[in-house]
């Protein structure tokens, strides 16, 4: 079957099979941990520790793709790792059970995405694709999910969450084992974490990365409750979610060209203030055609700080390097930001309610002098790959 389809469409596949999961436990997971007895507190606590598990298991797992040159075995193993620990989550268990299931569940997805952007960002370098596009499939993917998850579940309960995921994750696993090659040997000689963290430049993005990505986490993690309990049925809630990544699929499909002519360091200063303004408008109003107004910004808060981070990362680290440094991205940028603001922001909602996202809009804001010194810092810097990365 790899033969029969298009490297492309391959990679398409898998994003689209790796983002259609997500797509429903983000809003939703929430409210099904809710109804099985945790409490805000709690639930940020569980959200915290299964992002921790991502910050151990993606610069694991990316270097080990690396290591043995093979990024599709990783990915399979992982992605089959991720449909046991889904199983846990079945019975009615109690929060112990629940929690470990969701940390399971997150430690072996940590590598997934990583994987795939160092293969899909190797594709476009040598004209193999089109990044945007591909990375498009999975936020359409995720998107549908969201819509069609809300109608199911806002008719049938949470209680169905943890299986429709786990038919899903079933997909990701096909998805992974269709993964095209990228091309690229394994790793040889120096390059781990320690070294690509000497790079200049590259944990100053993983700040400002983690700050603009990491104000996310009281969205991802309460937004779903939040407006639910202001009068929102879980339809309309997913509707708004759609609306927000259906403004990202139009930037990453059509805008290929306003985001080259902006460059990395401009589309992360786009993201940080979108961001701000984006949680400004959240905490402040609650009515449906506000916040449907608000959520187009999805495409600059979430997509332009994806972009542009990709990108500096495309030029700062060789191609035989890539899921290492997409891994330590994952993790040590959004991925810890997000850890340590999930249990934050459970505490702050449990206080402030809808008023926590004024914290968050000054955290995206707080990463602006580190943006502005990045581009300083990488001003001319030459690129590791081919320039063409068509993002």
């Amino acid at each position: 079957m790899r033969a029969r389809m298009r490297p492309a469409r391959r990679m398409a596949l898998f994003y689209a099979a790796l983002f259609a999961g997500p797509g429903i436990s983000l809003p939703f997971l929430p409210v099904f941990l809710a109804a099985r007895g945790l409490d805000p507190a709690f639930l940020g606590a569980t959200l915290g520790a299964s992002q921790a598990a991502r910050l151990v298991s993606a610069p694991l797992g990316g270097r080990l793709a690396d290591a043995i040159g093979d990024r599709r075995a990783v990915a399979v193993g992982a992605a089959g790792l991720g449909a046991i620990a889904l199983l846990l989550m079945l019975p009615e268990a109690g929060p112990v059970l629940l929690v470990t299931a969701v940390v399971l569940a997150a430690l072996a997805a940590g590598p997934l995405l990583p994987i795939g952007d160092a293969v899909a960002l190797r594709m476009a370098a040598v004209g193999g694709g089109d990044f945007g596009r591909m990375r498009a499939a999975g936020s359409l993917s995720f998107m549908l999910a969201t819509g069609l998850g809300g109608m199911v579940l806002g008719a049938t309960g949470p209680w169905l969450l943890p299986w429709l995921v786990l038919a899903l994750q079933a997909g990701v696993v096909g998805a992974a084992a269709l993964l095209p090659d990228a091309g690229v040997g394994p790793a040889r000689g120096r390059g781990g974490a320690a070294d690509l963290l000497r790079k200049p430049g590259f944990a100053l993005l993983l700040l400002v990365s983690g700050l603009t990505q990491g104000s996310h986490a009281l969205y991802y993690g309460f937004s779903a409750l939040h407006w639910g309990r202001a009068g929102l049925s879980p339809g309309l809630v997913g509707a708004l979610w759609v609306l927000g990544i259906l403004a990202e699929i139009l930037l990453l499909t059509f805008g290929r060209g306003a985001m080259a002519r902006l460059g990395p360091v401009r589309l992360l200063a786009a993201g940080a203030g979108g961001a701000a303004l984006r949680w400004t408008g959240t905490a402040l109003t609650a009515d449906p055609l506000l916040l449907a107004m608000l959520q187009p910004l999805h495409a600059v808060s979430f997509a332009m700080t994806m972009v542009g981070a990709a990108q500096l990362i495309a030029r700062m680290v060789p191609p035989e390097r890539g899921a290492t440094a997409q891994a330590l991205h994952s993790a040590l940028g959004p991925g810890l930001a997000t850890a340590v603001l999930n249990p934050l922001s459970g505490l702050l909602y449990e206080r402030f309610g809808g008023g926590s996202f004024l914290a968050m809009a000054a955290v995206a804001a707080a990463s602006s002098p580190g943006i502005a010194a990045l581009g300083r810092m990488t001003a001319g810097q030459p690129a590791m790959s081919d320039p063409d990365t068509r993002l």
